[in-house]
């Protein structure tokens, strides 16, 4: 088993679902399954705009036949293991490549950095981890509002496939999941609340917005930002307990069991819908909306 990169981009013509599986074709089968039962990172190539280069981090559990395509292949991801890095990690920093096992003998890019699958050696893995959760932002609560993650700003290192394990126990750490996922949540929403429209930032430059699951993950959902909304922390309390949900057009409901549902409405940003973020990729999906509004919201 080793660690792997796949190329994935929004406009794909693949049907890949990051969080779930990846396509690819037989091309790369071997090299996908070297990957199999082991971690990958997801890298957008530099021909997408706005390219935010390595923003992903996954365990493959298993490589099958496409079941919809049979001359295709599917790499299933472990359920529970897609992270967004809260800081992707550029293909290059300061002129040089994160990844400088792509540099052919030459010492230019060689042909591999455009394989849609390629293996990672596991020190590089650790560089682009590392780096990718790592990172500090004003849009973070307060550093002391986390537990101390140890090891979470050693320098990047070479280092043997079984000395990579404490960092891969460190991507399933729920505190550092939750990092991860409220910066890539009000990133994605520019720090404004959802529902209201508010953008309240605090004297130390620190949003006010929180980063909400549509489906909890108690309830089995995933860590990715179609599965999240920024909204205030009174509004989030309020979808928690089903006071406030969507419609499938995201427009904004309002329970019949709210205390004062007039007050409510009136925190309701002026269009009645949901504010999207700019990104269609982030908009939240309807599978969860769905469920949140069948499970949670009170009719």
């Amino acid at each position: 088993m080793v660690f792997g990169v796949f190329i994935h981009r929004s406009d794909s013509r693949y049907r890949d679902r990051p969080a779930s599986h990846y396509q690819f074709p037989k091309q790369y089968l071997s090299r996908a399954r070297q990957c199999e039962g082991d971690w990958i990172v997801y890298y957008e190539p530099s021909k997408v705009p706005n390219s935010r280069g390595y923003v992903a981090v996954a365990r493959v559990g298993e490589i099958i036949t496409d079941p919809d395509d049979p001359d295709m292949f599917r790499a299933v991801i472990a359920p529970g293991t897609y992270l967004d890095l809260g800081d992707p990690v550029p293909f290059k920093t300061d002129g040089a490549l994160t990844e400088r096992g792509l540099l052919n003998p030459a010492g230019a890019i060689s042909g591999r950095a455009q394989a849609a699958v390629r293996t990672l050696s596991s020190g590089y893995f650790h560089r682009i981890i590392a780096a990718g959760l790592n990172g500090t932002d004003t849009i973070l609560p307060r550093s002391d509002d986390f537990p101390s993650e140890r090891g979470m700003h050693d320098a990047a290192a070479t280092f043997d496939h079984q000395g990579a394990r404490p960092r891969v126990e460190q991507m399933l750490n729920r505190a550092v999941r939750d990092q991860s996922f409220r910066k890539v949540v009000l990133r994605a929403y520019s720090e404004q609340c959802a529902i209201t429209g508010l953008r309240l930032i605090n004297g130390g430059g620190r949003a006010e917005a929180e980063a909400a699951h549509i489906r909890p993950v108690k309830d089995d959902g995933p860590d990715i930002v179609t599965n999240g909304l920024a909204l205030s922390g009174t509004v989030h309390w309020m979808f928690d307990r089903g006071l406030i949900g969507l419609s499938d057009d995201l427009d904004i409901l309002v329970s019949r069991q709210a205390n004062d549902p007039d007050a409510v409405r009136g925190m309701i940003n002026e269009t009645g819908s949901l504010i999207l973020p700019d990104h269609p990729a982030h908009y939240p999906r309807r599978e969860f909306v769905s469920w949140h509004r069948d499970t949670y919201f009170k009719q």
